[in-house]
């Protein structure tokens, strides 16, 4: 308004819609928290979080949303990745926490604004908190049943039998192997299911029941997996564990139980011809297993081992053994591999 078509001495009359006030002095306000009853932990500085949130102005108008993206916003907090009413807003919440931050413009996107977003604008932030984790976190288990005799625990190479429910820290179902009707079955230590799961299922006996928290650098990390597990999550899982099959020490694919014969070639080579084909080590090796003289390595493909035990042998690639090629890897008495 220029004031050039206002007559002199004219009376004014504004009407005016107030959209918002603040003070250069204002701070953060915190409204209308809903808190879970179960807060173990609430967020701090360093943490990483994911939530859920609306956007608006004062007056209600909606400028952003992450439901509207089907995807939360992920952050670490208390270190500058948001504006700092956020950044301080999401300090000291816990995990499913509803809240609604008040921001002051000298404390969000200041007098310029950002987008849709006009200058000088209070904003307002109704979130939901999904989960958080510290980069510095390790696993969480719990133990909820251990059975009378659980003295035979798991370690490396050993092969598993187990079911679990995997799940978000909010509760959402992931997978199930109970709702599959099968079992999930690993070597343990072979790199067959993320870090994490590897870690929580150590020192477990057949039968015990455990929850296990694995943070997402123990997990799926911010990737996750495509249309399974979202980036950056939390990941609950509850097992249970059915077998264990005791595997073979570290290093070992077969070993021997007992003694072995001093006329090893000689038996494997049931033609005398001096020289071993794969079959004839297959037969032989196969043979002792199921007398239950050697033991091959649980949760492998049985063919493939003996095939590489074969390759060790045959040192000139000639797919044939003669007498000598052949040796014992002799590191442990009773515990001679091919």
């Amino acid at each position: 308004m220029t004031g050039k078509d206002i007559p002199g001495q004219a009376s004014l009359v504004f009407d005016v819609a107030l959209l918002d006030l603040h003070n250069p002095k204002d701070s953060i306000s915190i409204e209308n928290k809903v808190v879970p009853k179960n807060c173990e932990r609430i967020s701090q500085s360093g943490d990483f979080l994911r939530y859920h949130y609306n956007g608006t102005l004062l007056d209600g108008t909606l400028f952003d949303s992450s439901y509207s993206r089907n995807r939360t916003f992920d952050t670490y907090i208390g270190q500058g990745y948001v504006i700092p009413g956020m950044d301080e807003g999401l300090l000291g919440v816990c995990i499913g926490e509803k809240r609604r931050i008040v921001v002051p413009p000298h404390l969000g996107y200041g007098e310029e604004g950002r987008g849709n977003i006009p200058g000088s604008a209070v904003l307002v932030f109704d979130i939901h908190v999904i989960d958080f984790h510290n980069p510095s976190d390790s696993i969480s288990i719990t133990s909820h049943y251990k059975p009378p005799d659980c003295s035979v625990l798991s370690k490396k190479g050993d092969y598993l039998k187990y079911h679990y429910n995997a799940s978000l820290l909010d509760g959402t179902l992931l997978d199930s192997t109970w709702n599959l009707g099968k079992t999930y079955n690993i070597v343990l230590g072979s790199g067959q299911v993320v870090l994490g799961m590897d870690m929580g299922l150590r020192e477990m006996c057949v039968g015990e029941k455990r929850t296990v928290i694995i943070p997402p650098h123990l997990g799926y990390g911010e990737a996750g997996v495509d249309g399974e597990v979202p980036g950056s999550a939390v990941l609950v899982f509850e097992i249970e564990l059915l077998e264990l099959v005791a595997g073979l020490p570290e290093g070992y694919m077969f070993i021997w139980n007992g003694e072995v014969s001093p006329n090893l070639f000689e038996e494997i080579d049931k033609d005398g011809d001096g020289e071993v084909l794969l079959e004839e080590f297959s037969e032989y090796i196969h043979a002792q297993v199921a007398s239950g003289k050697g033991k091959l390595a649980p949760g492998f493909d049985a063919e493939l081992i003996v095939k590489n035990m074969f390759t060790n042998q045959d040192r000139n690639g000639d797919g044939k053994v003669i007498a000598e090629e052949f040796k014992l890897k002799d590191q442990e008495a009773k515990h001679d591999e091919l």
